[in-house]
């Protein structure tokens, strides 16, 4: 390599000062539809709602195992923020975003976030997990595992997950095992080998899209957090057209939104119409695409599942008695 020089891309003024500039051009504070989560800027629709609601009342029912399936971009790694933020000191929690690991790997990750000791020694973490549980069990203290994007889990490490839960001594209830994922999780966990693990799931529960009023309020809502001025950026139209095209997609709706206030800004439009969000759509799509944009096809789970439990009304009242009670 030469010596001296500069090999870190660069981009040109205008490029990198655009999008700042845009906000100002609408008011704006900073940008309303940034791509990476915020746990300070959080929108919750009724299915979010119910959805936090299901996962906090998760850890105390003593199910031990909960499933959660949202379609990509619906908002599960949100909810999961959320949740994380809204957890008393006494919840020992290990959060695994990334599962492709090997078997070693898995349980060396599970150990550093408990606090526990790993030398390779399988046995020996088991013994020390099993111990964890016992003191949690003598102190009043939970354990929390959430497992995102478990649908790319083999199944042995699924297994694995499973006979964890088997190192609780009976009436102890302080393991809570939450497996998030995309809906591909249902066929994963339709396999032969894990009919054990589908037995003991004592809550399912899938994440739906945004409805159409849903998709205006979270854009005026993340326009608001932004600092805008005035809310009628987007007209009418426009947010009825952005939710068609994304079809009530959290991270579809950033992503037209963001290109349709750079495209507005370029082209001196304060009111961004029907037509610009087309427009937008236009040029992000992917060649080769069917669909404008690359929406996940519909979920064939039908909304919440409540194994061995009956009765919706009485269950919302338990959720939010339990929410109420440990989660003010």
């Amino acid at each position: 390599m030469e010596q001296g020089f500069d090999y870190r891309l660069r981009f040109p003024p205008s490029c990198r000062s655009r999008k700042r500039m845009y906000t100002k051009y609408y008011g704006l504070a900073r940008k309303p539809f940034a791509l990476t989560p915020d746990p300070s800027v959080v929108f919750l629709s009724e299915t979010h709602q119910e959805g936090l609601a299901i996962l906090k009342y998760g850890i105390l029912s003593k199910k031990c195992f909960l499933v959660l399936t949202a379609d990509v971009g619906s908002g599960k790694t949100t909810l999961l923020q959320a949740l994380v933020n809204a957890l008393e000191q006494d919840v020992h929690l290990c959060l695994l975003n990334n599962p492709i690991l090997h078997r070693d790997e898995f349980f060396s990750y599970i150990a550093k976030k408990l606090g526990l000791q790993w030398d390779g020694n399988k046995a020996m973490f088991l013994i020390e997990f099993g111990n964890l549980l016992k003191k949690c069990y003598e102190n009043d203290e939970r354990v929390l595992l959430i497992f995102d994007e478990a649908h790319v889990l083999p199944v042995d490490l699924l297994e694995e997950i499973r006979l964890l839960s088997n190192l609780e001594e009976k009436g102890q209830d302080v393991l809570s095992i939450f497996l998030v994922g995309q809906p591909e999780l249902n066929e994963r966990m339709s396999d032969d080998r894990l009919l054990p693990l589908r037995q003991r799931i004592g809550i399912r529960f899938h994440l739906h899209r945004f409805t159409q009023d849903e998709t205006r309020q979270y854009i005026l809502f993340r326009l608001r957090s932004a600092g805008a001025r005035h809310l009628n950026i987007f007209s009418e139209e426009a947010m009825a057209m952005i939710h068609k095209m994304s079809q009530g997609t959290p991270r579809l709706i950033n992503i037209i939104c963001d290109h349709a206030l750079l495209t507005g800004f370029a082209e001196s439009k304060p009111v961004i119409g029907a037509e610009l969000i087309e427009e937008s759509v236009d040029d992000l799509h992917f060649p080769g695409e069917e669909n404008p944009l690359p929406v996940a096809a519909s979920a064939k789970s039908g909304g919440l599942r409540l194994a061995l439990w009956g009765g919706a009304a009485l269950i919302g009242l338990l959720v939010a008695f339990v929410a109420w009670k440990y989660f003010r």
